[in-house]
């Protein structure tokens, strides 16, 4: 067994959420969650099929998140992955609906955070062992970083 790490490209710091599922309709179906619960999402999705011909499924409403969720999808290449690449959203705007679609197992993350994919490598193929989701914490927040977090969330709709 191997192990590998490999770097989610998301040159413009996009939202994107990556996750694993079980079945070839995959595709189909985040695409008919996110365009039934987002107003004209713009997406790209890819699944790398894990039987069969193992092929990399993909589909979207903009082609250039669609041709960023292959790259990374050809770059992974571990069986049943998915990735979702978002603009003008944000993961939270989908991610309950994501996770009700009864063919995704797990989300492994969602974030426009720089990405790292921690694989395992055997000759059967590739598994997500994990992933490393941004930096390492520098400390704990002050009440003035308390204050700009919730300052920042009453911007975008939240209220406390």
């Amino acid at each position: 067994m191997e192990f590998k790490t490999v770097k989610i490209e998301n040159p413009d710091q996009l939202n994107f959420i990556l996750g694993h599922s079980h079945f070839i309709k995959t595709v189909e179906d985040i695409h008919e969650a996110i365009v039934s619960t987002v107003p004209n999402p713009k997406f790209g999705v890819a699944f790398c099929e894990a039987s069969d011909v193992c092929l990399i499924r993909y589909s979207g409403t903009d082609e250039e998140m669609v041709e960023l969720a292959k790259k990374n999808a050809v770059a992974l290449s571990a069986g049943h992955t998915f990735i979702i690449f978002m603009k003008d959203m944000f993961p939270i705007n989908i991610l309950n609906t994501i996770q009700a679609v009864p063919e995704v197992v797990n989300i492994h993350c969602a974030t426009a955070n720089p990405v790292e994919v921690i694989l395992a490598e055997t000759d059967l193929g590739r598994g997500i062992l994990g992933v490393i989701d941004g930096f390492a914490s520098k400390g704990t927040e002050t009440e003035k970083d308390i204050e700009k977090r919730k300052g920042f969330l009453r911007t975008i709709g939240y209220k406390f």
